[in-house]
Formats: structure tokens, sequence, C-alpha cells
């Protein structure tokens, strides 16, 4: 089970491997949070052409940029234990929350909560691409397994002693999982270099949320986690037919337009997965603070002509 909206390289793997994919869509009115009935839906619907293994769940979430409550993750984990489904924890951007935002593990918070449900299956994922470190070309990451019996963790060291990362990308999760401490010479700066890099990545993630915000028919949820901000689009409906007849997705057309008059280029929500007749786009908040202001005054006006053409 995977989410929609989430990362396409699920959907890809799960191709690649002849496996079954069933997706189950996020709550975009609960801040893009796990809709249980949703999850019983999806199950109850793939029943009859697969036996259900997993729930995948991607927090922060990626491509929403939103960040699960506790609760929510509880509910999560009932179902999946209820199911006898493994949960599948991807997290590697647990380091980028903003705004106050808590961050819990699906390993603590499965380890807090009382039996059975404490003994949930799950296999956690981090990664060194994302965070402060960010060192995507290095290709470093690992998984936990929680919960599995003794030949489970076998198979996977057996498999893992066939197939090692690179040295580079074991040195840096290395780094990632054993940052400076107190007291050692290179804390002060480590701690201060780090904190510059959320600070900054809070202060554009306001920004993007609050100009987009400022546009017509534009509404962004306020990025709490991960790099992206996920507007959604309201498409006039001679737009829509336009793209149907070109056999186009709507905001496949929209941003394809986009990229073309301003070179702004953003990922289309329907690459991700969405609700049918709800349009998104997936943009990082990377960009530095100038090039920020005048790529979304460039949209302004882009989003402005193209209501108004096809109003």
């Amino acid at each position: 089970m995977v989410p929609w909206p989430g990362y396409p390289l699920y959907s890809a793997f799960i191709d690649k491997l002849g496996a079954y994919q069933i997706g189950y869509y996020l709550d975009e009115d609960r801040n893009w949070g796990i809709d249980v009935a949703e999850l019983q839906r999806a199950l109850s619907e793939a029943k009859g052409n697969s036996v259900p293994r997993l729930l995948c769940v991607i927090n922060p979430g990626n491509p929403t940029g939103q960040v699960l409550s506790m609760e929510n993750m509880k509910e999560a984990i009932r179902f999946a234990h209820d199911h006898r489904l493994v949960i599948l924890a991807d997290e590697v951007y647990q380091e980028n929350v903003y705004f106050g935002t808590e961050f819990h593990s699906f390993k603590k918070v499965v380890s807090t909560m009382e039996p059975p449900y404490c003994n949930t299956e799950l296999v956690s994922i981090h990664s060194a691409s994302k965070g402060c470190v960010g060192e995507c070309g290095l290709r470093g990451g690992y998984i936990e397994l929680v919960n599995f019996e003794p030949i489970v963790y076998e198979a996977v060291m057996n498999l893992y002693s066939t197939k090692d990362g690179s040295t580079t990308g074991q040195i840096a999760m290395d780094v990632v999982v054993n940052p400076p401490t107190p007291g050692e010479p290179s804390y002060e700066r480590f701690m201060q270099e780090k904190m510059a890099i959320f600070v900054s990545h809070e202060k554009r993630a306001e920004l993007f949320t609050q100009l987009f915000n400022s546009v017509e028919g534009i509404q962004c949820p306020r990025t709490t986690g991960a790099l992206y901000a996920f507007p959604r689009v309201f498409i006039p409906e001679r737009a829509v037919a336009e793209a149907q007849k070109l056999g186009m997705e709507p905001d496949a057309f929209y941003c394809l337009r986009l990229l073309e008059e301003t070179g702004f280029f953003v990922v289309p929500g329907s690459a991700f997965g969405q609700r049918q007749g709800r349009y998104h786009f997936r943009t990082t908040i990377l960009p530095p603070m100038d090039v920020l202001r005048e790529l979304v005054a460039r949209f302004r006006v882009f989003h402005v002509t193209f209501l108004e053409q096809w109003k």
C-alpha cells in the first residue's frame, strides 16, 4: 500500500518487481494525514487481486511537505497490525521540520503503544541525501528492522553482505548518525551551520506559502516538513477540456505552459497520485530568497494570464 500523493519511485519498483500496487489517498483537508477509512477502502478493493503485505508511509511527506501527528501514526500502526501488514516508514526528511513541528519516528511510537501494537513489524528508512547533510550523490542510507523474527534479520544481512553501498556513502551515513557532540572541537560550528540551514529553509517555506496564497486560484498549505511546497491549483474547465483533448492530465498541461512561458519548472501533482478533479504541483523551497521572489512574481503573471485565457 503506497500513499497518493507519494514518491513515484515506490510505484516504479512495484511495477519492476511485478507486485500489485494499492494506492491510498492522503486526506488533503486534514493536512495530508492518513485516513483509516480510506486505508480500509483501498485494502478491501485490492484483496480480490492481491494478498496485501505492506503499508508504506512517508513522513515527513514527499511531495506534500507535511508531518504526521503522533495520534495519526498510532491509527496507522493499529490498522497495519490488525491487518497483518509490515509498516515501511520512509523517514528520510526527519531532520527537515519547521515552525516548532515535532517529528516522531514510527519506532518510537510503536515502542510506546500497548500490546499487541508494540509488536508491529516495522522497517524504517533514513538517508544521507536529506537533512543538513544533503549528499544525494553519495548514495548513502540505511534501514532498521523492528519486531521481526531472527530469520528475517539473517536474510537481510545476507542480502546486504553481497550488495554493500559505496564506501563514501557509508562514510556519509556515519556522519549522519554520529554528529559532533557537546565538548568536541567542531560541535559549536556544526550547530551554527545546521541551525542556519534550517532557519533559512523555514524562512523560504513561509515566504513560499505567503506568496502562493496571495495568488487567485492557488491554495498552498504551510510546509512543515521536507523540502517542498505542494499547492493546489484551480484550473478552469476550458483548460481541463483542452488538456483532455491533447491526451494530457490538466495539471501537466498547466505545468508545461508554465515552463514554456516562464522557465519555472515544477512537477504536476498527477505524477504523484491525487484525487480525481483535484490538481496540484510540487516545487522545492530551496531557491535563494531573491530568486524565490522573482519566481513567484513570474508565476503570478503567468497564472493570472492563464486564468484570463481559459475562463
